[in-house]
């Protein structure tokens, strides 16, 4: 991508990494590569849409992009596919909160209005449309596997993201919004929350506001039209707010320009390694929403 470029992403990435992750994982380690180096490389591999070989030719073709990242030799791809089976979400998640702490009016007083919803990533670069339409025209029976579940909590202003999580599909996620919402609430104060019917629930409508004091908007359509709704689902069946409701189409624009800018894959074969690339994903995504101010 030439929006941003690469060697300030790159040192960017490198501050970042230094503030979550430690220097070395262990005292007995080579000590060729720290380990924000590594997270850094694997950051610009989302950015680029790499695989763990193309990272390793890239950046032995590009001087600046090393001197950027600190670096007296490249890491064997291998090196870097042991770093991703190493890497810690919860320290994914305390990059996510760093870099959202930079985003301009981070610390306004004011709460903001997040959608939640969740989108499919594929394990490589054909998409779930082509398979099925070649089934269709060959007759091929696929299998039934799971697939990557990448759920989010966005900032309806902004287009930020506060909070992710990723796991095998198919599922309900509707028990995981209070979570998701709680880590986001932490870093940025919450005035309202909306969410489709999938998290369509009176735990998730009292969680909101009650524990958070925010407003919650989700449809109430769980459950077969004769049956009689109690409590905030019976508002939201009877007065629902479409007007609020509305905002949030503006986390399918944050799905499709992620998948536009960045990838619409998270490459691995193994599911802990594939959410491990989820999650670099969004932390990417949001690198790349404070090119402007940031990284300019």
């Amino acid at each position: 991508m030439a929006e941003v470029g690469l060697v300030k992403l790159a040192r960017v990435s490198l501050g970042i990494a230094a503030e979550v992750v430690a220097e070395r994982r262990s005292k007995y380690s080579k000590k060729l590569y720290s380990q924000p180096q590594l997270l850094a490389i694997l950051v610009l591999m989302r950015y680029e849409d790499w695989s763990l070989r193309e990272a390793e030719v890239r950046l032995n073709e590009h001087a600046e992009l090393r001197r950027a990242l600190q670096l007296r030799t490249v890491p064997d791809y291998s090196t870097l596919c042991l770093f991703v089976g190493r890497l810690r979400e919860q320290d994914l998640a305390k990059a996510l909160q760093a870099v959202a702490k930079k985003f301009p009016g981070y610390k306004a007083q004011r709460g903001v209005a997040v959608a939640v919803d969740s989108t499919g990533l594929g394990r490589g670069a054909l998409s779930a449309y082509y398979v099925r339409r070649r089934s269709e025209k060959h007759h091929i029976v696929q299998p039934w596997s799971t697939w990557l579940k990448w759920l989010v909590v966005v900032d309806v202003c902004t287009g930020l993201l506060l909070a992710q999580s990723a796991h095998p599909g198919p599922s309900n996620d509707s028990e995981k919004l209070r979570t998701l919402v709680r880590q986001a609430h932490e870093l940025q104060p919450i005035s309202e929350v909306l969410a489709d019917a999938e998290f369509d629930s009176e735990r998730n409508h009292l969680f909101v506001r009650e524990q958070l004091r925010a407003h919650s908007v989700i449809p109430a359509k769980r459950g077969k039209p004769g049956w009689r709704v109690q409590g905030i689902r019976a508002q939201m069946r009877e007065n629902f707010p479409h007007e609020a409701y509305r905002q949030r189409n503006r986390i399918e624009s944050f799905f499709s320009s992620v998948k536009r800018k960045l990838s619409q894959r998270a490459p691995g074969r193994l599911m802990a390694n594939r959410i491990k690339q989820a999650l670099l994903l969004g932390l990417t995504y949001n690198l790349y929403r404070l090119k402007r101010p940031f990284l300019s």
